[in-house]
């Protein structure tokens, strides 16, 4: 068995209706998941099946969401070791953990991204690493100009995460 980590870009349904954790569990062991556990109420998955590509993963997760709650969310997964290396390579170690934010892509981004940004940029710290974006905030992430550049229109898709939450699936693997 391998283990694998699945992070749903957004689990927002509808006005005031949000993917609960315990129906997102029941949804990934219906489709032959085992051992499925998430972290926090923001759509963090681990779960355990046979190795196959992480695309197939992807296709299969994201039918039965559509499936089983309506709509369709994109949903981005790696493997425990790719989690484990993206993990340990966080440049921005000295930020604070809720202000390091990860956008995990399904396609690798080019490090040119950088230069496509800097025009919503203040004092933040980026960095491409292995094609996700790392950003260090240094203030609220809400009070950025960047926050709202982070498109998939401009990026492609991919979703993001705090270093807290990268850490907690982090320690759930290895648990």
């Amino acid at each position: 068995m391998a283990v694998y980590v699945a992070l749903l870009h957004s689990i927002v349904l509808g006005a005031r209706r949000r993917v609960v954790m315990a129906d997102l569990r029941t949804m990934a062991e219906g489709l032959g998941f085992r051992n499925a556990r998430t972290l926090v109420a923001t759509g963090n998955l681990v779960f355990e099946c046979e190795r196959r590509p992480v695309a197939s993963i992807e296709a299969k997760l994201e039918a039965g969401f559509t499936a089983t709650f309506g709509k369709h969310v994109d949903i981005i997964v790696r493997d425990a070791e790719t989690w484990l290396k993206l993990a340990e390579r966080n440049p921005f170690v000295d930020g604070f953990g809720s202000e390091v934010i990860i956008r995990v892509m399904r396609q690798p981004l080019e490090p040119e991204v950088l230069d496509t940004l800097a025009r919503y940029r203040q004092d933040e710290r980026m960095a491409v690493i292995d094609g996700d974006l790392w950003i260090d905030f240094g203030l609220k992430a809400s009070q950025t100009k960047l926050l709202p550049a982070l498109t998939t229109k401009r990026l492609g898709i991919g979703t993001m995460r705090n270093w807290n939450t990268v850490r907690g699936l982090a320690e759930m693997i290895r648990a």
